[in-house]
């Protein structure tokens, strides 16, 4: 059992990748606490770092290597300028100098010092080891794994023991979607309400608003960002950035605001025929994956590659569905989408190195089909009714990116995968859930099935489908 937090699920972080960007960094960052701890940071003479799987295959372009020099120069992905971020790398590149732990300046050459194997580790895709050579002569290494969504585990577990204390302490502890309606039922409460009071038993509700509002503005503002900036994405495909041209056709280039809070009521004031609507849904979710794409700010959900999905379903339904919509609304949505992701990570895998794409944009689909269910006006069981339905549709969706970057087809597969997600949310509404031939625990298997069956080569590793079918020169 784990317990795991609706704010695990959804963190903020740069992108453009969770396990290959965020997880690297918070593992450099638990590499120098536990330095700390142990009372050898100061002893520290020279670092190494052996990157291992898809981590390696793929790190170039999931810009693993800054995310593991910004790390270890002890910045937070939380806090970090956006702008500081290429010019911290540049300065360890050129000077061949890492400010360790922001604190002890160590001789430190990343062509050299960062080295990329294509060797698997047993215990998961994504490993990576932290070499230490102390002053002494002595050597520490520490390995970690990078499991997906920006959490970071060691294989022995140490943790375990404080998960399993703090799932017991939640009042309603949740494995499967069988036990999350046994609650709702017995409790007479949504799926909303049997989130917050596990919630609860966490941080007080002053917390809990305040992390929430931090998420969704940090949403708004990457949809934002992303609907008003042009040109070409980094990285040498050249992919033309879209959510500006949709954004400014969609306004017809005439009105005037400043702050994405007046954007959102603007575009509650355009027209709402159907090709609108999914053009917006298109525009919010590609909006999101290019900023992401672009070492961006963005909110993991669950991941990195698939963090388009909920904000674009969020924004739908405030937009377009309910414009009278408010943080309320907000908080329901995305304690839903939390839980439903807790449940896909405690019985598969959120990480496209272990599960191919549907467990990343499948997931966020899944995820983001619940939540719009309850806001409208949906059962706990068409909730998850409709999860079951977006994952359904998203079995065996591989995972392999042209060049290793967060785009070709990354980006486009957010947007498909937000389309869905509504679809879902419609079909479950309109049907009982008495009827339903494939309960969401059974498609949580299927998925875990069909990602061992899948040959690796479709597991983010850029070994097989479109990464070899186009060439970089191609584009």
């Amino acid at each position: 059992m784990e317990s795991i937090s609706i704010f695990d699920m959804l963190k903020i972080g740069v992108g453009p990748s969770s396990s290959h960007t965020l997880g690297p960094w918070r593992a450099a960052e638990r590499w120098i606490s536990e330095l700390k701890s142990a009372q050898m940071f100061a002893e520290v003479a020279s670092i190494r770092v052996h990157v291992y799987g898809s981590l390696a295959l793929t790190g170039k372009g999931h810009a693993t290597d800054y995310a593991i020099m910004l790390g270890l120069s002890g910045t937070d992905p939380v806090e970090i300028p956006i702008k500081d971020i290429h010019s911290i790398v540049a300065d360890i590149q050129e000077s061949h100098i890492l400010n360790f732990g922001n604190s002890t300046p160590i001789s430190f050459d990343p062509k050299t010092d960062i080295l990329f194997h294509r060797k698997f580790l047993e215990f998961h895709a994504n490993g990576l080891q932290f070499e230490a050579t102390l002053k002494s002569g002595k050597t520490k290494k520490n390995t970690y794994y990078s499991i997906g969504g920006g959490f970071v585990v060691v294989k022995e577990r140490k943790n375990a023991k404080r998960n399993i204390a703090t799932f017991n302490s939640f009042p309603f502890p949740i494995q499967k979607g069988t036990e999350l309606l046994a609650y709702c039922q017995s409790e007479n409460k949504s799926i909303s309400e049997i989130v917050l009071e596990n919630e609860r038993s966490l941080r007080s509700d002053s917390e809990i608003n305040e992390k929430l509002d931090h998420v969704w503005k940090t949403m708004l503002e990457c949809m934002y960002i992303g609907c008003h900036t042009e040109g070409k994405l980094p990285g040498g495909l050249n992919v033309t950035r879209r959510a500006y041209d949709i954004n400014k056709n969609l306004l017809y280039g005439s009105h005037v605001y400043d702050s994405p809070k007046v954007w959102l009521s603007t575009i509650r004031n355009t027209e709402v025929k159907f090709r609108q609507i999914l053009k917006w849904v298109s525009c919010f979710a590609l909006a999101v994956n290019e900023v992401n794409a672009s070492l961006g700010r963005v909110v993991t959900a669950p991941t990195n590659g698939s963090a388009g999905v909920i904000p674009a379903v969020l924004m739908y339904y405030m937009v377009i569905e309910n414009h009278e919509a408010d943080f309320e609304h907000i908080k329901k949505f995305l304690f839903v989408a939390g839980e439903i992701g807790s449940i896909f990570k405690k019985g598969a895998t959120i990480s496209a190195a272990m599960g191919g794409c549907q467990a990343e944009i499948g997931v966020s689909s899944a995820m983001a089909a619940g939540a719009l269910t309850e806001l409208l006006g949906g059962t706990p069981e068409q909730v998850l009714m409709a999860a079951e339905i977006a994952m359904e549709h998203h079995l065996g969706l591989t995972c392999d990116p042209i060049g290793g970057l967060v785009q070709i087809p990354c980006i486009e597969r957010n947007s498909m995968g937000a389309i869905k997600a509504i679809n879902a949310a419609e079909l479950a509404l309109g049907s009982d859930p008495k009827d339903a031939k494939v309960p969401l625990d059974k498609v949580v298997e299927t998925m875990w099935a069909t990602a061992k069956d899948m040959s690796s080569k479709y597991k983010e590793t850029s070994e097989g489908g479109l990464a070899i079918g186009i060439n970089m020169s191609d584009c």
